[in-house]
């Protein structure tokens, strides 16, 4: 079957839901969205600017933050300030930091040309977690990996601005090593290297230059940071896959930043021991396999790395095992159509599943390959309907008829669990707002009076309701690391809608 051919809903299961039958309709419709998606990529990149930590550029577009945490690092003897807080607390965890900036850089990667004027944004984005990252990894053997003692800011309920709670700074290094986080921010900073190799090719080479150094620390001291950092970094962003994966992702995004020969070598040479094939329907902060085998596959489908296949037969069983109707256990869909997944904050199974299935698609269709799926088969315009179903049931096309991207479409969440977001700004309330003095502005039922525009929240539940509530979190909390591969899919639907 040729990659642009429709689909027969013969070749699926008789009893398929709902949302399933809708979606291949669809393919034989010509059928035009009524989303805005250049609106929603505009304030998909937009969110990224009220997560930033630090001293704030004269360009900063939400204007209702503020500088803060003008003196991280300090404790140890070196400057962290920058970079992101990962979601609606005030500390700024390495390893979803540098998962986060690997996916902005790879939305840039393979989507910036459809970004139109907010290619320009997305790389400030890029750039913002790249400059603190490289402060981070500035001293040989020590990558610098949080800022923020969990205890003490889960604690309270304060602006990012009124912040006095510990600053802890957390560290790996030769003795406590941190395979997983140092694997991953040499996957960030290979990948930054090449949407800066044109732009800026002095901090291009430095940015592929420290990921070099980076991944020899990781290679060379093997562990995982949460059996180092312990209950500074657990339960938070506890490594509960192991650091193998780390190491592979690391090697394929330096081999594709560098076109050395070596780490081409690595990959072949330890697909089986870093466990290439595990888990092939995971993908985020802690889990990379769906990813590497997307990623290294591209050199498979067009013909430059036929002893890599097996990364493309595990890409496809990756595809196989998420599609609607005959998808793995571990992958469900609500009734709506959301993919789910069980444990918390949803919609970043959404969007990152969602990115690869649109970024396999597009390698598939320069390839002219389709993927086998036990006796069926996925062409690569059924993939880019089922990416394109999960977006617009983000932007509103969901049972609770909602979007759940703040700021976008007439209905979306106003109390998300986001400190910044829900107590007043420093304009509106200059006083100093204390640890527990915020949780007056965390119960109330009123709206947060800061619009966090662009933030996608973690989502409904599996059977499609949402609370709108600060206090369930797993629904209400956005992360940087649900919009960073939002926007890969936002710039490619607004170019192809």
């Amino acid at each position: 079957m040729a990659p642009n051919a429709r689909i027969s809903l013969a070749q699926y299961p008789a009893r398929l839901p709902p949302f399933l039958l809708i979606l291949l309709l669809s393919l034989s419709s010509s059928s035009v969205s009524g989303h805005d998606y250049s609106d929603a990529l505009r304030k998909s990149i937009l969110f990224f600017e009220g997560q930033r930590s630090g001293p704030l550029p004269p360009d900063q577009r939400i204007r209702w933050r503020r500088d803060s945490a003008l003196r991280d690092g300090a404790a140890a003897g070196v400057d962290l300030t920058g970079g992101y807080y990962d979601a609606g607390d005030n500390i700024k965890f390495g390893f979803p930091m540098a998962f986060t900036a690997t996916l902005l850089s790879w939305s840039v990667i393979d989507f910036g040309r459809n970004m139109g004027p907010e290619l320009k944004n997305a790389v400030k984005a890029v750039k913002w977690a790249t400059d603190y990252l490289l402060k981070a990894t500035a001293v040989p053997g020590v990558v610098f990996v949080q800022v923020g003692d969990p205890i003490s800011d889960h604690s309270c309920w304060e602006r990012p601005e009124d912040m006095d709670t510990l600053r802890t700074v957390y560290r790996i290094d030769r003795d406590h090593p941190g395979s997983d986080v140092a694997g991953e921010t040499a996957a960030a900073l290979a990948a930054a290297s090449i949407v800066f190799r044109s732009r800026d090719p002095g901090y291009s080479r430095l940015l592929l230059d420290r990921a070099v150094e980076v991944f020899e620390f990781a290679d060379t001291h093997r562990g995982a940071y949460s059996n180092s950092l312990r209950s500074g970094v657990c339960p938070f962003y506890c490594d509960n896959n192991g650091y193998q994966d780390e190491l592979l992702w690391g090697a394929a995004w330096l081999h594709k930043a560098s076109r050395r020969r070596e780490y081409r070598e690595y990959i072949v040479n330890n697909e089986v021991v870093l466990r290439a094939g595990e888990t092939i329907n995971e993908f985020g902060w802690d889990n990379k396999h769906a990813g590497i085998n997307v990623l290294i596959s591209k050199e498979v489908l067009m013909g430059k790395a036929d002893d890599l296949r097996s990364f493309q037969n595990n890409a496809d069983g990756f595809i196989c095992s998420i599609l609607p109707g005959i998808s793995h256990a571990q992958v469900q869909y609500s009734p709506g159509g959301l993919i789910f997944k069980a444990g918390g904050s949803n919609m970043q199974h959404v969007t990152s599943l969602s990115f690869l299935l649109l970024a396999y698609s597009n390698y598939l269709s320069h390839s002219n390959h389709i993927v086998p799926c036990d006796g069926r088969s996925a062409s690569p315009v059924l993939l880019k309907q089922l990416a394109k179903h999960q977006v617009d049931y983000i932007l509103g096309d969901n049972p609770m008829r909602m979007s759940y991207m703040v700021g976008y479409g007439e209905r979306y969440p106003r109390r998300i669990h986001h400190r910044g977001s829900s107590l007043p700004s420093v304009q509106a309330h200059p006083a100093h707002i204390g640890c527990k003095a915020g949780s007056l502005y965390y119960l109330t039922q009123n709206p947060n009076p800061n619009i966090l525009v662009g933030a996608v929240v973690g989502g409904p539940n599996s059977s499609d309701s949402f609370p709108d509530s600060r206090p369930y979190f797993q629904e209400s909390e956005p992360t940087t690391y649900i919009n960073a591969p939002l926007v890969g899919l936002l710039a490619f639907f607004s170019a192809h809608s």
